[in-house]
């Protein structure tokens, strides 16, 4: 990794987002302070500074870092007031083809339920990865690959064939592979995630994503419901929660990055929450979640748009670990910080 590489299943969830969305107190919010129970989690677990209120309650976005495992996380918090209804942001996310289009993002495409192959049929990969397939082992590759996947390339693709004959099997069998991750996923849950062998010991996706969200107070404290529904998924249904699963190619660090992600969004007359789960990435991750909570604010009309970014990866120890974490966590902390501008501005200007 370089250094530029390296972020519910009951009835009473909709009780637990409005917990959070809704201040206990009645009348007016008073000027310069966060509504309820958003402000209960500020305060104690991100302590923002007097120039970070005067920035959010000027309409500037304000970006910290949050407390994270040095060895192998990254956490940001962002928070910034929107002047636009909750609901504008909810139908972006759902249009997700749309809402994550531009110069960073190659390709991004919503899949169909049931999943199909056809759904896969734009995803490609680099030459560079193609060439690495060649001569991977397990415990040395580039490519995140579970075991039995890199057999199969090995074993599936004729590598004495031309490159364009030898690249065209290659991403043929990178569709199949992703289509039948997502679809054992939706039947079998965290049990279906990638086992990695690329280090000194195996790397289970489920284990490192419930060690993450343990960490993630936003979740096991204000929002433990939809906490479960994330670990124990596909078990259990929630009232006004939405699901839908995409995949994405963007540029990211020095080579382009698949992503599959899973998005919870759940509604309520008081809130809305947004979980963006990573079940799979081709390079540096190991699993990453996006938490975005939408909470009004009875003292005037939009809301405030909070958002947690958390990810584990294998790049930020060894020689040169403190200096990849720096660089990392803070081109995450700008990364975060222009994200807020640019949903602020769009949003308002809809």
């Amino acid at each position: 990794m370089t250094s530029t590489s390296a972020a519910i299943a009951i009835t009473t969830f909709a009780m637990a987002v409005a917990s959070i969305c809704i201040a206990p107190v009645s009348g007016q919010q008073a000027s310069g302070s966060l509504p309820g129970r958003l402000g209960e989690y500020v305060n104690e677990h991100v302590e923002l500074t007097s120039e970070n209120d005067k920035q959010l309650f000027g309409g500037e976005p304000v970006t910290k870092l949050l407390p994270a495992d040095a060895a192998n996380e990254v956490a940001v918090f962002g928070l910034v007031w929107i002047a636009a209804p909750m609901s504008a942001y909810i139908a972006a996310v759902k249009d997700i083809e749309r809402l994550e289009k531009g110069p960073n993002f190659l390709v991004t495409k919503k899949i169909s339920t049931p999943p199909r192959l056809q759904d896969f049929a734009q995803l490609t990969l680099p030459a560079e990865d193609i060439e690495d397939l060649k001569t991977c082992q397990v415990g040395d590759c580039e490519l995140k690959l579970g075991e039995e996947a890199l057999r199969r390339f090995q074993s599936d693709v004729d590598w004495t064939k031309t490159m364009p004959e030898v690249t065209s099997r290659v991403e043929t069998q990178f569709r199949q592979m992703a289509l039948e991750y997502v679809v054992r996923y939706q039947k079998a849950g965290d049990s279906a995630l990638a086992a990695y062998r690329d280090n000194k010991r195996p790397t289970f996706v489920s284990q490192e994503f419930k060690m993450m969200t343990d960490r993630m107070p936003l979740l096991t404290e204000y929002l433990p419901r939809l906490k479960t529904y994330l670990l124990e998924y596909p078990k259990g249904a929630v009232p006004g929660a939405d699901s839908f699963f995409y995949w994405q190619s963007a540029k990211f660090g020095l080579k382009p990055t698949i992503r599959i992600n899973h998005v919870v969004t759940v509604e309520t007359p008081d809130g809305a929450a947004v979980a963006t789960k990573m079940l799979y990435a081709n390079h540096y991750f190991w699993t990453a979640i996006e938490l975005r909570v939408l909470v009004p604010d009875q003292a005037r009309k939009g809301f405030w748009f909070t958002s947690v970014s958390q990810s584990r990866s294998d790049g930020l120890t060894g020689y040169l670990g403190p200096i990849i974490r720096t660089k990392v966590r803070d081109e995450a902390q700008k990364g975060l910080e222009s994200a807020l501008r640019a949903a602020k501005a769009s949003l308002e200007k809809s």
